[in-house]
């Protein structure tokens, strides 16, 4: 597969995920665009839930949507706490916070220089990624 090729395939695969998130009521969602900035994967999608059973749901969803695609998670940590579930897909990787959590280690500040989106709470879905992401 050219490079043009899978960009374009991950960044599908972000735009499910995102989707999955907000079918959950994923809140304060952002995708980060760290592709230049490491080598680990090209995008971190940060969200979070209202209390840990909804940080599971959230969870929950996007492994099924992504699962009917046929794309299962290299690893997930955390799932059974709630609190920070992390779920990493090699070229993505996605942290599902409880609020309080995610305001405590603030980890988005950590990539500040890096293209940033941000998702409406408001939103249902979106149908991509903005330009430059």
């Amino acid at each position: 597969m050219n490079k043009k090729k899978a960009d374009g395939e991950t960044k599908k695969r972000v735009v499910s995920c995102i989707n999955a998130s907000l079918e959950k009521k994923a809140t304060n969602l952002i995708v980060i665009k760290v592709k230049e900035l490491s080598s680990v994967a090209d995008y971190y999608i940060i969200c979070s839930g209202s209390s840990d059973r909804q940080v599971q749901a959230i969870a929950s969803s996007i492994q099924e949507t992504l699962k009917k695609a046929g794309i299962l998670p290299i690893g997930v940590e955390g799932e059974s706490i709630g609190k920070w579930v992390l779920i990493d897909y090699g070229d993505f990787i996605v942290h599902i916070f409880y609020e309080p959590v995610r305001e405590f280690y603030e980890i988005e500040r950590l990539w500040s220089e890096a293209p940033m989106m941000a998702i409406a709470d408001d939103a249902t879905q979106i149908k991509a990624l903005k330009r430059g992401m």
